[in-house]
């Protein structure tokens, strides 16, 4: 029981990454005109810096001393995906390109078999296509896919991102032995080449006023920030698949999250993409709850044997 026991302890705390992710719209709503790669910058140096002072704090600075390969796959995972995205919705329709994106959830799912001890169920499939078809609605909102011609950059680089990110959540799985606080390193690499790509593509606009500052701080401490360590503990350590499932409510959060600070209004698409995706991260976390609660009662229900 105990092994199980974490495992959903896992997967709890990886799920908290995905409510984070939600609030990416409210806070980069109030973040003002910053360009996105000096956005991320910000917002990972800022995650990385106080990752590494609270390690110091704690004389656990020895953690982030790992191989060179390791801090490669973890740079060129984070970077990768935001770079990718951040093209496609610059040069595809920004809806396309979102919804595109929005297939790494279902990747997770599929590329999860893949790995050692893991067996990918019908209950895992049918609860992330559930999922993946109550954020297509919130996305499209009856608008449909435009899929113009001369935006097959904007949207190879939408399937990049999500490769990208679908690839670095599944094969974190295999490097189980690597501690969360590696997550530290992996942030200010992505910072400095986020530096980078600003210098290269942007121009430079930063936050006005305190607001705006506080929402890029906001920004930096959770969904672009404490969001990826418990992200690593999740996919690391709980039910990879369920948390792919569950995933697709990061669209409906936000977009609840918006309308709730009036950025928006509840119509009957965003009530059926809620019921949709809620009932596919049920359907797809129906193995582990049923279990823990088994494991809670004994195991057994009222009338049955326990055969030796």
């Amino acid at each position: 029981m105990p092994s199980q026991v974490n495992r959903l302890r896992a997967t709890m705390i990886g799920g908290t990454a995905v409510l984070m992710w939600s609030t990416l719209g409210l806070f980069g709503a109030a973040s003002g005109a910053v360009p996105p790669f000096l956005l991320n910058a910000l917002c990972f140096g800022f995650a990385g810096l106080a990752a590494t002072a609270w390690l110091a704090l704690r004389g656990r600075l020895s953690l982030l001393r790992q191989p060179a390969k390791v801090y490669a796959f973890g740079i060129l995972g984070l970077f990768g995906f935001h770079f990718f995205y951040f093209t496609a919705i610059r040069n595809a329709p920004p809806v396309d390109a979102n919804l595109i994106n929005y297939t790494w959830p279902l990747l997770i799912v599929v590329f999860s078999a893949l790995l050692p001890g893991e067996r990918l169920k019908i209950q895992h499939v049918v609860g992330t296509l559930l999922g993946l078809g109550g954020a297509a609605l919130l996305i499209l909102r009856g608008d449909g896919l435009a899929l113009e011609g001369d935006a097959t950059p904007g949207y190879l680089a939408a399937v990049a991102s999500a490769l990208f990110w679908s690839g670095y959540s599944v094969l974190s799985r295999r490097l189980g032995r690597i501690p969360t606080e590696a997550v530290a390193g992996f942030c200010l690499g992505t910072s400095l080449l986020a530096i980078v790509a600003h210098l290269a593509f942007e121009a430079t606009v930063w936050p006005q006023g305190v607001g705006e500052w506080s929402a890029v701080l906001g920004l930096g401490a959770f969904p672009v920030g404490l969001a990826f360590f418990v992200w690593d503990i999740g996919v690391k350590r709980g039910d990879i698949q369920v948390l792919g499932a569950f995933a697709y409510t990061a669209p409906v959060s936000s977009t609840l999250l918006l309308i709730a600070f009036g950025f928006g209004n509840f119509t009957p698409t965003v009530a059926m993409a809620c019921v949709l995706v809620t009932l596919g991260a049920f359907v797809a976390a129906k193995d582990m709850l049923f279990r823990q609660r088994n494991e809670k009662t004994g195991g057994v229900a009222a009338g049955e044997r326990v055969e030796e």
